[in-house]
């Protein structure tokens, strides 16, 4: 016997609904994980993304032990009629299992320490004089330079030894050391300070 119409229209109904539903709730699941696969890539991927890649030293701390520097020689020269160049010689020694090749560029810079509080500074323009080749475990001399106007006095001035001690001492009077730094190696070089001990020696010369 057949039902009402009613009857029947409100069972084609329901059983349309169910499978609308049935559609909608599919395509949420499959949405939530699309988006949640992508955050579990996203997570996975981003610390190999944000990782240094080989080779890169930025985070690695300074090497201090690896060279060490001694003092050796000063020395003035005329460049022009309106500049010279205060030269400081040291001979390095290398601590370490490994070459070291220090050359200006870069990726080499010398600061100087200030005598007054300690801090760096690039106040004073300081720079290698020439490449160093330094190999494991032996030594090897370096030299940076300083150039600064100076008028070179004639040797004929009564003045002439006193102003170029004056101009030394004038660079480096407020200089506690000076430090290089190579950064593609991280290494980190005191070039000890003997201003005191030159003006000792300036001084018994009289």
């Amino acid at each position: 016997m057949r039902g009402p119409p009613g009857a029947s229209a409100s069972f084609d109904s329901g059983r349309h609904l169910g499978g609308t539903v049935s559609k909608r709730s599919f395509y949420a699941i499959a949405c939530s994980a699309a988006v949640g696969l992508v955050l579990v890539i996203f997570f996975l991927t981003r610390p190999a993304a944000l990782k240094s890649p080989p080779g890169d030293t930025a985070n690695k701390s300074w090497n201090r032990e690896a060279i060490r520097a001694t003092y050796v020689a000063t020395q003035l020269r005329e460049m022009d009629k309106t500049h010279s160049t205060l030269t400081l010689s040291y001979d390095l020694e290398n601590n370490t299992d490994s070459d070291f090749r220090l050359h200006a560029g870069p990726g080499i810079v010398v600061l100087s320490r200030l005598e007054a509080d300690g801090s760096l500074s690039q106040q004073e323009p300081v720079q290698l004089s020439y490449p160093v080749f330094l190999p494991a475990r032996q030594h090897a001399r370096l030299a940076i330079e300083i150039t600064q106007t100076f008028a070179w006095p004639s040797e004929d001035n009564p003045a002439y030894i006193d102003k170029l001690r004056e101009f030394v001492k004038q660079r480096l009077a407020n200089v506690q050391e000076f430090v290089l730094f190579d950064q593609s190696s991280r290494t980190e070089v005191k070039l000890p300070g003997v201003w005191q001990q030159l003006q000792e020696t300036a001084q018994a010369s009289y």
